[in-house]
């Protein structure tokens, strides 16, 4: 593996954030919606870069 770029940790960042929310989402919490939920456009945004994030993650790991 090469260096980390800035890009590669702001994708593993939102990975382990999206993973954290989804395990504390088992307790009925979601720390996105209770951080964001007053402003429903950018918790959506948060959703998707975390998607998009897992995504480069697979992507990478077969590359």
């Amino acid at each position: 593996m090469g260096k980390m770029n800035t890009v590669d940790n702001v994708v593993k960042t939102l990975v382990i954030v999206g993973a954290i929310n989804w395990g504390l989402t088992a307790f009925d919490w979601n720390v996105v919606s209770m951080l964001l939920g007053g402003l429903p456009r950018v918790e959506m945004v948060v959703y998707v870069l975390v998607g998009l994030s897992g995504l480069k993650m697979l992507y990478d790991t077969f590359n």
